[in-house]
């Protein structure tokens, strides 16, 4: 089983930029895809950016021009720069990863039944 484990979720005021990081207890070798979601109260969970063993990579777009996601392939770690942060953006932040190689990108999105792996997710508020 892979261990995801996420951090960097806080509380910044409108405006603000964070960095979350998702970090794997395996590395990755060979056809994967892994994603960021977030879950806000009341609201149903939302992909908001997606990345595969391709460089493929989509974002919602909720979040497009606002953040980044990123892989570290040494550090077995995915990120997400996330800029211009609003209250809209607030959250429970899970990652997600799926090594079945069953995903696969087509008409400019992430196509994929469910995600093997989540994390516990990190939180994120903003506030002024």
């Amino acid at each position: 089983a892979v261990r995801l484990v996420e951090s960097g979720g806080g509380s910044v005021q409108p405006g603000g930029s964070l960095r979350l990081s998702c970090v794997s207890s395996r590395y990755f070798d060979s056809w994967y895809c892994m994603g960021w979601f977030r879950q806000a109260p009341g609201k149903e969970r939302e992909e908001i950016a997606t990345i595969d063993s391709q460089g493929f990579i989509n974002y919602a777009d909720s979040v497009k021009g606002r953040f980044i996601i990123s892989e570290d392939d040494a550090k077995s770690t995915m990120y997400l720069q996330m800029n211009r942060l609003n209250t809209g953006d607030s959250a429970m932040y899970y990652c997600a990863a799926d090594t079945r190689g069953i995903c696969y990108a087509r008409d400019g999105r992430l196509h994929y039944n469910g995600m093997q792996y989540w994390g516990k997710g990190t939180l994120v508020t903003i506030s002024s």
